[in-house]
């Protein structure tokens, strides 16, 4: 049995649409002997007559009846998958997955996320939370292609796609013994502001805080959300970025303080991929 093509397929179709095989052959755009012979060929394939022929017109035969469906549904999948291909071509289909550390995957990434969507609605996009090196991890398992990490990661080679700064405020609630007046100074800051709410925020951030927590008594060590409730709540000053907290700023529910003696550090953050990906 000879393989069906797609010509013999369009030709059927087109005359079961026009009705004759001068204007089918007119509206695919080729000689009337072609169609003719895609389509005694794919009779031939099929194993009897598509169309009855006489007169002016044509008309489809039982066998031509039953197999115009199936013709139609061949061409359909075959036009949904070359606008399938086209649209992967072109990046608009397929699956984005971002490893993402959680101070991002807040305001800032829920912005990025909601314009990627409504730009790209047929491609899926899965975001996993975790460490800077625990995304790394992910990276070189194959379970995320992007990484939304904080910068620079010394321990493996990754090519940046992105990288911005952050300014990062030391925060305190209104009602905090730090809170009004001002500039502070660093020991002001470590003695009055006590607890000192300590975020690992990477290598750029780290002078800064080494400096602070030696000064500082005590220190907690805790997670980002938790130093965010407890400065919301007035118990000890945080090293926070100003991306996670804009909207308590906004409100009043956190004041920033202002340094006399020292500058405030940035956190440094790059969206990466392994140099083999992508």
């Amino acid at each position: 049995m000879e393989p069906i093509t797609t010509d013999q397929l369009l030709a059927f179709d087109q005359i079961a649409r026009d009705g004759t095989f001068s204007r089918a052959a007119q509206s695919l755009g080729i000689a009337q002997p072609t169609i003719s012979a895609r389509v005694l060929s794919l009779e031939e394939t099929v194993g009897g007559p598509l169309f009855l022929r006489g007169g002016r017109t044509v008309s489809l035969t039982p066998l031509g009846h039953s197999f115009l469906p199936y013709a139609r549904r061949a061409l359909m999948l075959l036009r949904e998958g070359l606008e399938s291909a086209r649209l992967v071509q072109e990046g608009q289909v397929g699956r984005v997955t971002v490893g993402a550390i959680e101070s991002l995957t807040g305001s800032f990434l829920a912005s990025s996320i909601a314009h990627f969507v409504s730009t790209h609605p047929h491609v899926e996009l899965f975001v996993r939370s975790a460490h800077s090196q625990q995304i790394v991890e992910m990276l070189q398992d194959g379970l995320v292609r992007l990484g939304l990490l904080a910068w620079p990661i010394f321990t493996v080679d990754l090519v940046t796609l992105l990288r911005f700064d952050e300014p990062l405020l030391l925060v305190v609630a209104p009602h905090h013994p730090l809170a009004g007046g001002g500039p502070h100074a660093l020991e002001e800051v470590a003695a009055r502001g006590a607890p000192l709410l300590h975020v690992r925020w990477g290598p750029t951030a780290e002078p800064f805080l080494d400096q602070l927590t030696r000064l500082a008594t005590p220190v907690r060590d805790v997670p980002i959300d938790t130093a965010q409730q407890m400065a919301l709540a007035g118990r000890g000053v945080a090293l926070l970025t100003r991306t996670l907290v804009a909207e308590d700023l906004a409100a009043g529910r956190l004041l920033a303080l202002d340094l006399a003696d020292a500058v405030l550090p940035k956190r440094q953050s790059a969206l990466v991929r392994l140099p083999q990906t992508l």
